[in-house]
């Protein structure tokens, strides 16, 4: 099995002029990234590293924002034989202090040999490296016009089991476990992956997702160039700026493929406007993939019913469940039939953890189908024991595959923790049914309320059924309550009404809802103005820093309580 440099070699000297990726930037336009260009420019990083002693099996940390310098720099250093890591940049929706934390964190735990960086972040990687094993901080700009390293290509000296490249999730303690992956696992896992999806040479994916996630490093990025379908690569800031730049993309480029967090289909239903989307024709589009967070049927029905005016089919609908430590996709849905939906009997998913088939009503909760799992991995459900749960009964998510992690890197504690007689335990929750994965949760935001078990999307799904609940934006944690003596709901919604009347009548529903579909008592419901909640870098809530934020804010309010300041 040949390595990833091997392959970006051999292509660069097969098709030279052949297209990599369209390169988009906001203000400046589209630039044309040619094989050659990709394998050239890369070769101008590997001879800085090499100049600079930094060895094989080394890893090379990558704080760069959105930009070509960012991909000749991850190819760079995998030609060099190091093991790139790619970061977050600050910026204005990360805190600062917690930023410096977690790179100090991550170098103590990683090791790193040198960080690839800004000159005007230079200072601040060097704050985050002391006494650590940094050994060089290398500017960005100088690497640019240094020449292609031509001779002692390390990279191509690599076994095909050896680590390629590390992902970091992006929790409050994830960047101290980087998810080690092989050239081997990342080639099985495409070889899989394609077939599941159908990928072909005449699709088109157009990605706006941060490099610094799984979602789009892998499927928005590393499958495409390696496996030749052209790539339209976008920063996920001029996104958020504007969302319609995915649909232009989508209409210029006749794009087939696209991978979506949840909220990006509220957000684009929501933020573009009608007069943004004339002329715009989406029906290239055979797949818009939803993945990485809860998934929600609402969410797809806002986004058809937005876009289908514009040519976006109802079969291009589709779902997957995917994590970092099996390179990406583990299930896949929607690709040759429509995306399964299963009604299920509210209590019995809170109460009983019991996925009880249901009819449609006010007494049963929608679940998104994330597929079967893909050709290469196994998937089965597991109890507080490790033992194996029959169909429609939740619990952990353990799977198998020829892909997995090689290590959470230079944690073996971690690794082993990690798995249970072969199978890697993933922290989901959910179950199978007819052979298809569902999740509803995660097994460590488990609250515990005079000793029963709530998982808080549980929580969440019920309140974004609630009218005046701005989608997707609900987060659900456990408090201490002295008083009581064990942990208590409380839920924090964004919303958009600004009367504060209004409000309190939103969390009196949201508690009535909750109490009347749960065994929970919820009696603290916190309505706040939309930007309220905090996100982590790749998007999601931020389940322990929202708990903080609240604690630090409103502990001491009376429940059914609506904020009327940001």
């Amino acid at each position: 099995m040949k390595t990833l440099p091997h392959i970006i070699r051999q292509i660069a000297w097969e098709e030279p002029e052949k297209m990599a990726i369209v390169f988009q930037q906001r203000g400046t336009p589209d630039q044309l990234i040619t094989y050659q260009n990709l394998y050239q420019n890369a070769l101008r990083t590997a001879r800085i590293l090499r100049e600079n002693a930094i060895r094989p099996d080394e890893v090379v940390i990558i704080v760069l924002q959105h930009s070509q310098e960012l991909i000749y720099a991850f190819f760079g250093a995998m030609f060099a034989g190091a093991i790139p890591s790619i970061m977050p940049f600050l910026t204005e929706k990360l805190s600062p202090e917690h930023y410096r934390k977690s790179l100090r964190s991550l170098f103590e735990v990683i090791q790193p040999a040198a960080v690839i960086t800004y000159a005007e972040f230079e200072s601040e990687i060097q704050q985050a490296a002391k006494g650590s094993s940094v050994r060089k901080i290398l500017i960005s700009e100088k690497i640019a016009g240094s020449e292609p390293l031509s001779a002692n290509l390390a990279g191509l000296e690599r076994s095909p089991t050896s680590i390629v490249l590390l992902q970091h999730s992006s929790g409050t303690t994830g960047l101290q476990k980087g998810v080690a992956l092989s050239h081997q696992a990342v080639m099985k896992q495409l070889d899989a992956y394609q077939k599941a999806i159908r990928l072909t040479p005449s699709d088109v994916i157009v990605s706006w997702l941060p490099l610094y996630h799984d979602m789009g490093l892998i499927a928005g990025f590393l499958m495409p160039i390696l496996l030749k379908v052209p790539l339209i690569l976008m920063s996920p800031f001029d996104w958020v700026r504007s969302p319609v730049l995915l649909m232009r993309a989508i209409h210029e480029y006749h794009a087939t493929l696209t991978w979506l967090p949840n909220f990006a289909y509220n957000f684009c239903a929501q933020k573009i406007r009608p007069s943004d989307m004339e002329g715009i024709d989406l029906s290239s589009m055979r797949a818009v993939i939803n993945c990485s967070e809860p998934m929600m049927q609402a969410s797809h029905e806002m986004f058809l019913k937005r876009f289908q005016p514009y040519g976006l089919k109802e079969s291009a609908l589709a779902t997957c469940y995917a994590m970092a430590e099996n390179v990406f996709a583990v299930s896949q849905d929607g690709i040759e039939k429509p995306v399964t939906l299963d009604w299920i009997d509210r209590k019995g998913l809170l109460v009983e953890k019991v996925a009880r088939p249901s009819l449609q009503s006010s007494d049963a909760i929608c679940m998104v189908s994330a597929g079967k799992p893909i050709e290469n991995t196994r998937v089965q459900i597991l109890d507080e024991k490790g033992e194996k749960l029959p169909e429609r009964v939740i619990g952990e998510i353990a799977l198998q595959s020829d892909c997995m992690l090689t290590e959470y890197y230079k944690r073996p504690d971690l690794t082993q923790k990690a798995f249970l007689d072969g199978w890697y335990l993933t922290g989901d929750l959910g179950y199978l049914a007819n052979g298809e994965v569902y999740i509803t949760g995660r097994k460590k935001d488990l609250i515990i309320v005079g000793g029963k078990n709530i998982y808080p999307q549980d929580v969440e799904r019920i309140v974004n059924e609630v009218e005046g609940v701005y989608p997707g934006r609900v987060v659900a944690f456990g408090v201490f309550n002295e008083g009581m003596g064990t942990e208590e709901v409380v839920v924090v919604a964004e919303t958009e009404v600004q009367d504060p009347q209004h409000r309190l009548e939103i969390a009196n529903q949201i508690c009535y809802q909750v109490n009347r579909s749960s065994d929970i008592v919820l009696r603290k419901a916190i309505l706040v103005d939309r930007g309220w909640l905090l996100k982590t870098s790749s998007g999601k809530i931020a389940r322990s820093a929202n708990r903080e934020k609240y604690l630090h804010e409103f502990q001491d309010i009376a429940p059914f309580a609506a904020n009327t300041e940001q």
